[in-house]
């Protein structure tokens, strides 16, 4: 089967599509023909060696996929051959074919094409877990959205507004404000400009952010903090502009507010139930039509090293998806 293959960790223009034997299938586990993978900021950190932990080299990067049940034996999981799922995993799935356990995948609601399915776990799972179970946003409160157009941050975006909130999106240019503002943003704003916390708190008529999604870090999480509301809930979902910001005591006093992680990887094992609940309301509002996930750009498999660039410059709008079925 053909795969992306890192052999040592390096930057993406480093890494090939090879060709490597599939992967053996143990007892319990499934087969699954990779139709698309969705390509996030982690898997890039990965492949750089530039995450918090290191898969072992060498290994076939992609945690987020979607494809077809090849092999069932035993039906584990309910699962049989034929069936169409999506899941995540640690790596893997930037493959013609990826081995898994019954856990790391779902049913694929009717109708739902794989390159949607690719884009909408690892993003709608991390924006309801946060926005639902860490900050319990309530219907009417302000949220404000950093890096709105990214992958994670049009998932908060509709999450947001599906939870009842008033969205306001930060991006840095005019195409990511529009594009937020047509999945769903009540109001946007441009976090480059010096004077965007005075703007912000003419659109809160100076109530501030009751919540804020932040998979940005940098300066801008600390500008955000000091436009909290009292009792804010400020989320930190990752550090996409690079910096990992140190944030004075004294704010959280000052504002009465709280700073929240949001680690997806540890879910399953933490609040597998939890997590069990969360994706049964998402893809009941996949199957109803309430939540219309968001691609980005698809990428043929041979042109993988685009779609990382594309992300990883920030320049992307949505998630990149990489199409490996033909």
């Amino acid at each position: 089967m053909k795969a992306v293959v890192v052999e040592q960790y390096a930057p993406i223009d480093q890494i090939e599509l090879k060709d490597v034997p599939s992967p053996l299938l143990e007892p319990g586990q499934l087969r699954i023909r990779v139709e698309a993978a969705g390509i996030g900021f982690v898997d890039g950190l990965k492949i750089e060696g530039r995450y918090q932990t290191r898969d072992p080299l060498p290994f076939i990067p992609g945690t987020e996929f979607a494809g077809i049940v090849a092999e069932a034996p035993g039906s584990p999981g309910g699962y049989e051959a034929g069936m169409r799922v999506m899941g995540m995993t640690r790596s893997g799935a930037l493959a013609q074919e990826i081995v898994v356990q019954p856990e790391a995948v779902y049913p694929l609601p009717d109708g739902v094409a794989a390159e949607v399915a690719a884009s909408f776990r690892a993003n709608y799972l991390t924006a309801l877990y946060a926005l639902s179970a860490r900050a319990m946003l309530c219907e009417g409160e302000q949220l404000l959205v950093l890096g709105a157009a990214g992958g994670t941050g049009t998932a908060a975006v509709q999450i947001g507004k599906l939870l009842g909130a008033r969205v306001i999106a930060a991006a840095s240019t005019p195409e990511k404000r529009e594009f937020a503002r047509r999945h769903g943003a009540d109001a946007v704003i441009d976090y480059t400009q010096a004077d965007w916390r005075d703007t912000f708190k003419q659109l809160t008529d100076g109530h501030g952010a009751d919540v804020i999604f932040d998979p940005v870090g940098g300066d801008i999480s600390l500008q955000a903090f000091r436009s909290i509301a009292w009792r804010g809930r400020h989320l930190v979902v990752g550090f996409a502009g690079g910096a990992i910001p140190a944030l004075p005591f004294n704010l959280p006093l000052l504002k009465g507010g709280a700073l929240l992680g949001v680690d997806l990887a540890q879910i399953p094992t933490r609040e597998p139930d939890l997590q069990k609940r969360l994706m049964a309301q998402l893809t009941g509002w996949l199957a109803d039509g309430r939540l219309q996930p968001v691609v980005g750009h698809v990428f043929a498999l041979e042109d993988f090293r685009e779609a990382f660039r594309t992300m990883q410059t920030r320049a992307a709008l949505g998630k990149m998806v990489v199409r490996i079925a033909p």
